[in-house]
């Protein structure tokens, strides 16, 4: 990827940076161990983002 992005795309990019961190764990604990992980939690090598 090039090092001179749009702004835009950088934009996309850092939301879905921020979407893709762990819930917090006050979450984990106020739902009593119901919800633990985010369930399209992305690995930056497996999976790839498709429209940015």
């Amino acid at each position: 990827m090039a090092h001179h992005k749009p702004l835009a795309k950088k934009l996309r990019l850092i939301n879905r940076e921020k979407s893709n961190q762990p819930i917090p764990l006050w979450v984990v604990v106020k739902t009593r161990f119901k919800v633990r992980w985010r369930p399209r939690l992305r690995h930056w090598r497996r999976s790839k983002l498709e429209d940015v």
